[in-house]
């Protein structure tokens, strides 16, 4: 194997432990990088939408939801924090530094299998989440300046499809990053720009509300046609909903970046309060604010279906920060599937020169680069294949409600239940266990009626 491997902590995830192998790796992770790094995975595409799911909720519904999935991440970001560190969850010699890594060690290879169909599918799914609403962003500047030029009647049609494939082509680019460990700088430039973008969107509605005098909406959420149209709306939101909040995925990633002592699953407990208080905020003032300006004429995404006009420079502003934290964001999704892949490679053809083999390379105002020929194709393949879907289904809402749906009750609560099960040794009908089934039974049921909506909304956008 080829020394960019052992340099590269993700890429050697299928190891025991950095002790076994001898190879103990440098750990600098502190409370606020882990939080920079949840904040840049958490707050992005799922924001924009939170507006429009409140609208088809209502405002008793609607917060309600955003609450309890804020309750329901923290839950179970809390279990998974102790399925870092086997058997102890705080001095265990075994690292999970992966989900997978994890559910193969407390479940075994066919849970990891099916697992992975899941964790794969999902990383993948963000990446088009995050073309589709780059190339919105860039697209809303465009029609900012003409609608402040010519007029708010004036016909500013503008596609997507450049706008995507520029997008692809700054990702491929930023896909030779080796790994999460040299990311710090990437998530913490994305977290503030969710801060900024979250502001002004929450600023914006605001004013709105001021400049209006009173609060729109009402209780019952946007009205539909008959009672099936209305339910279905309802469901796409809750999907909507289920696609902003959980991180589980990328929580051992994180975890495996921070120094010790204090202990790494206390440290990151600690940074995903904090996180999921913050996005919580920026989430409920977005929302409520946003439903609160435009009641039944929310638009889908809230800072480029123009409900705002003005100031246009503030709206060009927020939009361009939402492009350069989907920079990041898409890295910070990506970077997992980058290691399994190339770790699964690394293992198979350990002789491979392809695979295995690094040449250096020093270009302007970067760091030196170890480039290797699998990763430069296969990574270049990845952001194509993602910017190609993104072209074919550029649905907005819908296909971050089925990508929400989908995903939130396997990997969210399913996986780090049964993990904790086992970690923590919980015999059958006992008031833990009950408990816990009864809490991923109840977000079954929720992911399923997201899941419904969220189809049904993405093949009326596609062919109704």
């Amino acid at each position: 194997m080829g020394g960019e491997t052992e340099e590269s902590p993700l890429l050697r995830s299928f190891s025991c432990s950095d002790e076994a192998s001898g190879q103990a790796l440098k750990r600098t992770g502190t409370i606020w990088t882990a939080t920079a790094h949840v904040i840049a995975g958490v707050i992005g595409a799922g924001v924009l939408s939170l507006a429009w799911s409140m609208a088809q909720l209502g405002w008793i519904a609607g917060p309600l939801a955003m609450i309890a999935f804020a309750a329901v991440t923290l839950v179970s970001t809390y279990l998974l924090c102790d399925c870092y560190r086997f058997p102890d969850p705080e001095c265990g010699p075994t690292r999970n530094r992966s989900y997978m890594e994890a559910v193969g060690l407390y479940l075994g290879e066919r849970s990891q299998q099916a697992c992975g169909i899941f964790a794969q599918e999902s990383f993948y799914g963000c990446g088009i989440a995050y073309t589709i609403t780059s190339a919105t962003s860039v697209k809303a500047i465009l029609r900012s300046n003409c609608y402040h030029r010519e007029g708010h009647k004036a016909p500013c049609r503008y596609g997507d499809t450049m706008f995507m494939l520029l997008f692809g082509v700054i990702q491929i680019v930023a896909s030779q990053i080796p790994n999460f460990h040299e990311m710090e700088w990437l998530s913490i430039i994305a977290a503030i720009m969710s801060f900024a973008y979250s502001f002004i969107g929450f600023g914006l509605g605001f004013a709105k509300v001021i400049e209006n005098g009173r609060i729109e909406g009402s209780i019952s959420g946007v009205p539909a046609s008959n009672f099936s149209d209305k339910l279905w709306l309802a469901f796409e939101a809750l999907g909507d909903i289920a696609f902003a909040y959980p991180y589980t995925l990328i929580v051992l990633e994180i975890q495996d970046t921070l120094k010790s002592p204090p202990p790494e699953n206390k440290t990151m407990k600690k940074a995903s309060v904090m996180a999921v208080f913050i996005t919580s905020f920026f989430y409920l003032c977005c929302g409520c604010f946003g439903y609160a300006a435009f009641g039944n004429e929310t638009p889908g995404n809230l800072l480029t279906g123009f409900g705002f006009f003005e100031p246009y420079w503030l709206i060009d502003f927020a939009n361009a920060c939402i492009v350069l934290h989907l920079v990041g964001g898409y890295q910070i999704y990506s970077q997992p599937v980058f290691a399994f892949v190339e770790g699964w490679f690394a293992k198979k053809y350990p002789r491979s020169h392809f695979v295995n083999k690094f040449y250096p390379l020093k270009l302007p105002l970067f760091p030196p680069l170890q480039m290797n020929l699998l990763r430069l194709c296969f990574r270049t393949a990845y952001v194509a294949s993602t910017t190609a879907i993104a072209m074919a289904f550029p649905y907005f809402n819908q296909v971050l409600a089925v990508l929400g749906a989908l995903n939130f009750w396997p990997l969210a609560i399913y996986f780090p239940v049964e993990m904790y099960f086992v970690q923590k040794k919980i015999r059958a009908w006992t008031a833990k266990w009950v408990v816990l089934r009864t809490f991923s039974l109840v977000c079954l049921l929720v992911s399923i009626m997201g899941l419904i909506g969220s189809i049904q909304g993405l093949m009326q956008a596609r062919f109704g």
